[in-house]
């Protein structure tokens, strides 16, 4: 990147409207927007982040507490159905997320030039879609259950595990999809400190309805799955009585569910590359899920399943830096100041990585530890040590990519990141695994050589981008323009 100087070359010395100070914009009520372009750097992001770290870590935590709960009282074929039914149900979930991040920072580009009705006309957009594709989800996913697990070669063992895990995650998919989305809006706006609040009593009541259903009622895998949907689906609706109570852009009522094409094809422009993105590389843990049934069987499932909690753990702290760097630098270039954008995006891999650094260096010491918290099953913290000695290395990697993606993401360079990550699942990790794992039978050593190798492949090839000086265009800017321009 260039340095700030050379930036302000391009950028015009007017202000947003929004650029003065927290704002609240006419015919919003209650609700407090957090303008992120101005003031301290560091101090903005590290208070903007926290809440969303602490809630990832809380959200992690609680996606630990089924794990270790279902391990510790209904055994490895229990523990696996969990994870083989859950990648599924991740997968769907990743692909809205993504999409979300197209309406998360086209919000947040319009509070930093002070755009109000544009921003009104996307959050009723944003979530009028969630709701359709939510019912679609669901519907074709009951439909080929059963084609779709087999496909993975889950396990005998886990079968009935994972079906039932599955289709109950999958009837309640509405509620994943509703947080997942109303959370964004609520981040895009500036506020990270509710979501926290909400995702903080759901995960309190996941854990306890965990030990209802699963330690007291012996349920399972279906108990999990049972614990997961209803605290989501209560995560949803404290959102919901939040917004309607401070009367949020969008009221919730029947005649506000509408869709403005304009906004949703700015939505789909910035959003679908990131949601291809998190599919692909949602699918490509499923791809590695099949490769590591091949390989190892229940005990090596449930080990994979157990170090992938817990680097959901690790990673959820550098993955909450970079959603704030994202939704920081989206509002710092749509008040033009891109300075402050690029120092957004230094910061916040300097924060990521000495994070992600510390827990290389306990994985590395203790990785029996981590793997014993989850399940007592000794095959079972042999392989996930296996495992853990080749992937653990992506550790160093990731919080420099996912917080460049986060800034490119921020002035809608999406269709680079989608290329990049279908490079990295497609082109890179997939093969490798393939690779190093089963053809010259490595086993779990060579199929955790894929993440690192992808990492730094991807890492490599955005700093090629970044060395062209693309990334300074607001392609959001760009499509507005277009889509405003009409055809």
């Amino acid at each position: 990147m260039n340095s700030a100087s050379e930036q302000n070359e391009n950028l015009s010395p007017t202000p947003s409207p929004a650029a003065s100070g927290n704002t609240s914009p006419a015919g919003s009520g209650n609700v407090i927007e957090n303008n992120l372009s101005f003031g301290s750097v560091p101090k903005k992001l590290i208070m903007f982040a926290l809440p969303f770290l602490l809630s990832n870590i809380i959200q992690s935590l609680y996606n630990v507490a089924d794990m270790l709960i279902v391990g510790n009282f209904s055994g490895a074929a229990a523990m696996s159905g969990v994870n083989i039914g859950g990648q599924v149900t991740f997968i769907l979930t990743n692909i809205i997320i993504g999409l979300c991040m197209g309406a998360t920072i086209l919000i947040g580009q319009y509070i930093g030039s002070g755009d109000r009705e544009g921003l009104k006309s996307v959050t009723s957009t944003i979530i009028t879609m969630l709701l359709a594709l939510g019912v679609f989800f669901t519907v074709v996913m009951l439909l080929i259950l059963d084609p779709v697990l087999r496909a993975i070669r889950t396990p005998m063992e886990s079968y009935a595990d994972s079906r039932s895990y599955l289709w109950v995650t999958l009837t309640g998919i509405i509620f994943i999809f509703g947080y997942n989305a109303l959370a964004a809006m609520l981040r895009g706006m500036g506020d990270s400190k509710h979501p926290l609040w909400f995702v903080a009593i759901a995960g309190v009541a996941n854990i306890i309805l965990d030990l209802v259903f699963v330690a007291l009622l012996g349920l399972g895998a279906l108990g999990a799955a049972l614990a997961t949907v209803i605290s989501q689906g209560m995560s949803m609706v404290l959102c919901i009585m939040f917004m309607k109570r401070n009367n949020f852009q969008f009221d919730f009522r029947l005649k506000s569910f509408r869709i403005d094409r304009t906004q949703m094809r700015l939505i789909i422009k910035v959003g679908l590359p990131s949601s291809i993105q998190n599919g692909v590389t949602s699918l490509s843990f499923l791809f590695l899920t099949t490769i590591v049934n091949i390989v190892g069987g229940v005990s090596a499932s449930a080990a994979v399943g157990a170090v992938g909690k817990f680097n959901s753990f690790a990673f959820m702290p550098t993955a909450a830096i970079a959603g704030a760097v994202a939704t920081m630098s989206a509002q710092n270039i749509g008040a033009n100041r891109m300075d402050r954008a690029v120092s957004t995006c230094k910061i916040g891999c300097l924060m990521s990585m000495a994070i992600t650094y510390a827990f290389f260096i306990f994985v590395q010491l203790k990785p029996e530890w981590v793997l014993s918290v989850f399940a007592r099953d000794e095959q079972m913290i042999r392989d996930g040590v296996t495992y853990m000695s080749t992937f653990t290395y992506d550790f160093l990697i990731i919080p420099i990519v996912f917080n460049i993606s986060g800034f490119l993401l921020a002035g809608g360079h999406s269709m680079f990141s989608m290329l990049t990550g279908l490079m990295s699942s497609v082109l890179l990790r997939i093969p490798t695994c393939y690779l190093f794992g089963i053809v010259l039978d490595h086993g779990l050593k060579g199929v955790g050589l894929g993440a690192p190798v992808a990492s730094v492949g991807t890492l490599i090839v955005m700093i090629v981008y970044l060395s062209t000086g693309k990334w300074k265009r607001n392609a959001v800017a760009d499509n507005n323009a277009v889509e405003m321009a009409g055809p």
